[in-house]
């Protein structure tokens, strides 16, 4: 029985790497900020603004404590975090910054062969982004809105498509591969400038090898998600292909990691690699706390739908590119946590001119009584939500 970690522990574990069983949560600081960032390694980024902004909601799902600005301060003042790619757009500690470069290169050979790429950029790529590049050089930061020059190529404004002009295709491509960096945004716009400088110069100096970037994504993964195959550790951070994650588990067994079985929410067991100290980490895990938490639909414990059902039987699809009359709930629905298990999933909208935060949809699991206790969790996590968004009554519209 050694190797083996039930159910019930595996799902205490896994809340906790990622940030929600913190009983401190109500007195932590902005400078705290980044920290927690890295102690669960990034934050999604999403234009969605049904509720709030996904990096906004993810942040204080885990901090009562947590105000907006702070994490514009973290970005832009003092340079503890950056943003650029995982899974999508995210925001990642500036420490790991090092081992985004051998992601940008990766980045580099799979845009340049992308045809959905080379249809936004056009022709003579090279020099358009070399134009845009030295743009910034001479002008400083800006945004695409603020490049006045042409590089349509003969085609018209029509055929540029959600804005997608050559010269915007540039900006994302040059900041995808490295030679740009987000410096701040304005109305969610993103500002760009030649990353030399926003990234402080200690992280731009170490230049790891390839066999370093390996072992820190696998090693680093398994730090944040405790346990997982091959497959979910390269998925993680999503710069490593699953065959490298098992070639170093593999090549790592007996020092780095171990192999271990993790019963899943039916009662099965399933092979995963983890640190060889994950029964120390299990035994300094809290209980999950007793309260209710409305995760993001983008929340990073939740992103791995496989196994989000494995480990706690929930089945969670996003349904906002699902056509109204084929969705199984709504819109934009958020999870519902309480301790270690998901009850239900409800459907918030923020309705700004009357001041109202709207449930549009509830829907209980189905071995899920709303009990009064429950009942009275659930509206105390409203009102926790309709204060953060400034509003002024909680209506139900179900």
């Amino acid at each position: 029985m050694k190797n083996i970690i039930p159910n019930r522990d595996a799902r205490r574990l896994f809340i906790y790497l990622h940030g929600l069983s913190d009983p401190r949560d109500k007195t932590r600081v902005n400078g705290e900020l980044s920290k927690l960032i890295e102690s669960f390694g990034f934050v999604q980024i999403d234009s969605i603004k049904v509720l709030e902004r996904a990096h906004h909601h993810i942040l204080f799902s885990r901090y009562r404590s947590y105000k907006r600005d702070w994490l514009k301060v973290q970005l832009e003042k003092e340079r503890t975090l950056f943003e650029n790619w995982t899974h999508d757009a995210s925001i990642i500690p500036t420490a790991f910054f090092p081992y985004w470069k051998l992601r940008f290169d990766r980045a580099y050979e799979k845009l340049t062969v992308s045809k959905w790429w080379q249809k936004r950029i056009g022709e003579n790529a090279d020099a358009t982004c070399k134009r845009v590049l030295d743009h910034v050089a001479e002008h400083g930061p800006l945004r695409s809105r603020d490049i006045k020059f042409d590089c349509n190529q003969g085609r018209t404004s029509n055929e540029n498509w959600w804005g997608w002009n050559p010269t915007k295709a540039a900006l994302v491509f040059l900041w995808r591969t490295g030679k740009l960096a987000v410096s701040g945004r304005h109305n969610f716009e993103k500002i760009y400038d030649l990353t030399a400088n926003v990234i402080p110069r200690q992280f731009l100096e170490f230049n790891p090898s390839l066999e370093e970037y390996t072992r820190w994504q696998c090693a680093s993964a398994l730090e944040r998600i405790g346990f997982g195959s091959h497959t979910e550790i390269a998925r993680y951070w999503n710069g490593i292909t699953p065959g490298e994650a098992k070639t170093w588990c593999l090549a790592s067994e007996g020092s780095c990691v171990t192999e271990i079985e993790i019963e899943d929410a039916e009662g099965n067991f399933f092979k995963s690699w983890a640190k060889p100290d994950i029964f120390d980490r299990l035994g300094d895990a809290p209980e999950a706390p007793n309260r209710i938490r409305f995760l993001s639909p983008f929340d990073p414990m939740i992103r791995d739908r496989k196994r989000t059902k494995r480990l706690f039987g929930f089945d969670f699809k996003i349904e906002i590119f699902v056509p109204d009359k084929k969705r199984e709930f709504g819109y934009y629905v958020c999870p519902v946590l309480e301790k270690d298990k998901f009850i239900a999933r409800i459907e918030l909208k923020t309705d700004f001119p009357r001041k109202c935060l709207v449930v549009e949809g509830f829907w209980l699991e189905a071995d899920i009584q709303l009990t009064k206790t429950r009942k009275i969790s659930i509206e105390a996590e409203l009102m926790r939500w309709m204060k953060f968004m400034g509003l002024n009554k909680v209506e139900w519209r179900i």
